[in-house]
Parts: C-alpha cells; structure tokens; sequence
C-alpha cells in the first residue's frame, strides 16, 4: 500500500514538474477544453486505436486523419489533433501500431521510442492502408464530421500521407510535412486529391526526392504545391515548438500552420 501511494505521489510530482518547466504539448492537453476521446476500431481480424479531437462547433466539420511520426502515436500527435479541433476541424489520430507492441499492444506498450521505430519498419503496407481506410470510414461517419476527408502527416506519416492519397479517392486533400513520394509513377497517377508539402530546408535526404516527385506528379497532371522552409530541419513541426522563436525551426513550424489552416479553411 504505501508503495502504491509512493508511486502515484511520484507520478504527481513528474507531472507537476513537466508542467513547472513549461511543457507546451502537456499544458495543451491538459488545459484543452475541447471533448478528447479514445477510440477502438474494427479493421478485420484486428483493432485500430486512436485518439479523436472535437470542435466546438455548430455544424458538421471537415474531418482529419493525423498519421503519425516513425515512433508512433505520441502526446504531440495528439497536440495536433487538439489544435486541429481548435480551429473547428474533427481531428483522429490513429495508433497505426496497434496490435503491433508486446502483448498485442499499442505505441504506449512499447519499452521506448526506438522499440516502437523498429516495429513501425516492419508493418505491411497492406495493413496500414487497411486500418487508414478503416479510421477514415469511421471519423467521416460520425454525426459530427462532414463526410469531407483530409490527411495529414509527419516523417514516416508524411511518406504515408502521399500513399495513402494514391489509395482514397474521396480525399480532399493530403497536407505532407517532410516525407516523400512513392517513386511510382503508376501509383500517383491514382491521386485525385490536391498534395501539399511542407519541408525543412536543412532536410536533404527528403528534399533530394522533391525533384523527381514534382516532375512525376506534374507529368501525371496531379497538383502538387511544396514549400520549402529555409534553414529548418527535419521534425520541425516538433522540433520548432521549443525551439527559440528566431529558430528556423520555430519560424517554419509557425508558417507552416498559417499555411495548413489556410488550406485546410478552402476545403
């Protein structure tokens, strides 16, 4: 007993220290007065968690699917979500690891980041259009969405992002922060939906596709519009939040959500 009570004081006190120091994705969840809630969804033999944001709004919204970084679904991604639904979108973020950590478990089941990195390099590009498809059916069919579908993604979720546009017709548009193209022409012939790009100037494994992906997409009559940050690195959408706000980082992560919500407002 004292032992239980030892640990949930120390859980309190960590807490309280990330909320001390600041933690910018801690105090928005915590403090985010917009209904979260969690979610298991159906996809065949198998179930998909993720984490669902709401608007306070009147009408019907547009709906989001947020796809995470390579280290799966973490409290950033679901920040995201949050200030998605801020600005009046319904936001999911799927676990894509789900069923993939020890035990059948999800992201948070994993001992560390990089235990969850070496798994998400070894899901089946099947398996993750499949539960994609899955969440996407499930948020557009809710009460509260539109029926009107985006994406958006980061890293890892950013290449699956523009994958997963070459596989969802009724897409509206697929929002692609630094991750690349399938390097087949064939696949994006299948996008019907306009790409937006958004990409770290210092990031040259992801820029040197950028190139060869705008020829293709050009070539195939597809609209694809990227926009290149000078002087941000990879992850700035994470990296920029703590970064000093003259960061490259920190400039780049605030554009770049000018930008996402202004397109995000045609739609």
């Amino acid at each position: 007993m004292k032992n239980a009570l030892l640990f949930s004081c120390l859980l309190l006190l960590i807490a309280g220290t990330a909320f001390a120091q600041g933690d910018p994705v801690a105090e928005r969840l915590e403090q985010s007065p917009r209904h979260h809630e969690w979610v298991a969804i159906p996809q065949g033999e198998r179930t998909v968690h993720a984490f669902v944001a709401y608007p306070e709004v009147e009408d019907p919204a547009l709906a989001v699917v947020v796809i995470h970084e390579n280290r799966g679904l973490n409290d950033w991604v679901r920040s995201v979500a949050d200030r998605l639904a801020e600005a009046g979108y319904l936001a999911i973020a799927p676990d894509l690891l789900s069923g993939s950590g020890p035990d059948g478990g999800k992201t948070s089941d994993f001992p560390d980041s990089d235990a969850a990195r070496e798994a998400i390099y070894q899901l089946s590009p099947d398996q993750v259009t499949a539960d994609l498809n899955a969440v996407a059916d499930y948020i557009t069919g809710l009460p509260a969405a539109s029926g009107t579908l985006a994406v958006g993604g980061f890293c890892w979720g950013g290449a699956q992002t523009f994958r997963f546009a070459t596989n969802r017709a009724d897409l509206k548009a697929a929002y692609v922060f630094y991750g690349t193209a399938p390097d087949d022409p064939e696949a994006l012939a299948r996008i019907t939906a306009p790409v937006y790009g958004f990409y770290g100037g210092e990031d040259g494994r992801v820029n040197a596709t950028l190139v060869t992906t705008t020829v293709q997409m050009r070539d195939a009559g597809k609209t694809f519009a990227p926009v290149v940050y000078d002087g941000a690195g990879h992850a700035f959408m994470r990296q920029g939040i703590t970064a000093e706000a003259d960061h490259p980082n920190a400039i780049a992560r605030v554009a770049s959500w000018e930008r996402w919500l202004e397109l995000l407002a045609q739609r």
